[in-house]
């Protein structure tokens, strides 16, 4: 088991890390041009710029039982298809049974912006989210690896 990060804009890469660290698991950062982000503990995948690149190749080195953290319900969708875990960065774990309606939401409101119309972004986040992430992540980790 590993725990890939799609790394950019996302604001629990050193919690991810912290808890890695505690049960020993790989970290993979990937990040594009724009965002290279290292840290101690962690391997970075610098990837160039371009649509969803760094998502294809995150998406291509995911192996079944493997950890993803990703706040994009598509890269979620192609984890799942994988025997991947995908979980966001609020400790939300994305699974067969919600990723049809997180899609379909996103759908609609993609829908929405093309006709001109406004959606209200994310609230802004909270010590409260971090927390909720520490423990989804801690309960996924204990899961995949039999533990729990």
């Amino acid at each position: 088991m590993k725990i890939l990060i799609d790394a950019d804009g996302c604001p629990v890469v050193d919690i991810v890390i912290s808890i890695a660290k505690i049960y020993n698991i790989q970290v993979l950062i990937f990040c594009d041009t724009a965002h290279s982000i290292e840290r101690e503990g962690a391997i970075t995948k610098v990837i160039s710029k371009g649509a969803d690149a760094v998502d294809f190749v995150l998406v291509n080195e995911v192996q079944a039982g493997d950890i993803v953290v990703t706040q994009d319900y598509g890269l979620a969708a192609m984890v799942l298809s994988k025997k991947g875990h995908p979980i966001n960065q609020n400790g939300m774990i994305y699974t067969e049974e919600n990723i049809d309606q997180l899609l379909f939401t996103r759908h609609l409101a993609k829908k929405v912006r093309s006709s001109g119309g406004h959606i209200k972004g994310p609230k802004k986040r909270i010590k409260e989210n971090n927390e909720a992430f520490k423990k989804g992540l801690t309960k996924l980790v204990l899961k995949v690896s039999n533990r729990l």
